[in-house]
């Protein structure tokens, strides 16, 4: 159907971008039913830098959307960029479907690696990995970034979404089939307006988002955050940065105050002016000075 394909080109691309900037990939296999694949640095002679895991969100695989963070933060960390489960290159025979076992994975993946301690940032559905990490593992985990994630969102929340989006069920919006469903999504997740023909929309529907489809409907469905009408969530024992877009129009900008309120005391929030769902894509410059302001505990610099 589609001989030429621009956006497996410019996967080839993302992936230069990724060993260029002192990563390779590798699949891990953490127990007889998971395996796990990632990007882990590279050796060197370099004195060691701090771990730091970054989580993605629904959609496609790690290097879309990771692809404006790895080259600016990899000077100052040892990056480890998975792809979740039944994402990328990483699946599992488990029945399991939860965020909390997505946590886990990462988490046996890093033990199998060595990986005695690491911060971890994540976005969208990752945040609610990342805030899950957090939970699991404890001390081994310094700090943790949410970025653009509802982690405290409440079953109405998805009904607001669905009516935004005017789609009957999640999976409608966050696994396009369409052209025109992929437009809608772009719309709720970008703040400025795109102009993108349906010949390469539906080139990122068939080369990203026809994979693992079914199992995909049951990550959203197996989600345990947002299934009760009340909050569910604890404040996390690390120092918490949230991260969010001033227009987001997935997590309204209101979800990101509220969380604020039930990380606890050592949390801190940035918000990304004239940006939506996806910051560190739209303003990747101020979302990795935020970054590691926060994780280096340095002030903001253009480095």
């Amino acid at each position: 159907m589609f001989g030429f394909s621009l956006v497996s080109l410019y996967s080839y691309y993302l992936r230069r971008i990724f060993r260029s900037s002192g990563l390779y990939p590798q699949t891990i296999q953490i127990d007889p039913q998971t395996t796990i694949h990632c990007w882990l640095p590279t050796k060197s002679g370099f004195p060691s830098k701090p771990p730091l895991v970054l989580i993605h969100g629904f959609g496609p695989s790690a290097i879309w959307q990771w692809r404006s963070q790895v080259q600016s933060l990899s000077r100052h960390f040892s990056l480890y960029v998975p792809d979740l489960v039944f994402f990328g290159g990483s699946s599992t025979s488990s029945p399991e479907r939860s965020e909390v076992f997505q946590a886990a994975s990462v988490a046996k993946m890093l033990e199998k690696l060595g990986v005695e301690q690491f911060s971890v940032v994540g976005t969208s559905y990752g945040g609610f990995v990342a805030y899950n990490l957090g939970r699991i593992c404890g001390e081994k985990v310094e700090k943790v970034v949410i970025a653009s994630s509802g982690v405290s969102r409440r079953r109405r929340d998805n009904v607001e979404l669905l009516e935004k989006a005017g789609a009957e069920k999640i999976s409608d919006l966050m696994l396009p089939s369409t052209a025109k469903d992929l437009r809608t999504l772009l719309r709720l997740s970008v703040n400025r307006r795109l102009h993108i023909p349906d010949c390469l929309l539906n080139d990122v529907i068939h080369t990203l988002y026809k994979e693992n489809r079914e199992e995909k409907m049951q990550l959203l469905t197996g989600l345990t955050i947002g299934k009760e009408d009340d909050v569910q969530i604890s404040p996390l024992q690390q120092e918490v940065l949230i991260i969010w877009g001033e227009f987001d129009q997935i997590f309204p900008l209101e979800k990101a105050f509220e969380l604020r309120k039930y990380m606890g005391e050592k949390v801190r929030m940035e918000v990304i002016n004239k940006a939506s769902h996806v910051p560190q894509i739209e303003n990747p410059k101020r979302f990795n000075e935020i970054v590691k302001s926060f994780l280096l505990a340095f002030p903001n610099s253009s480095t």
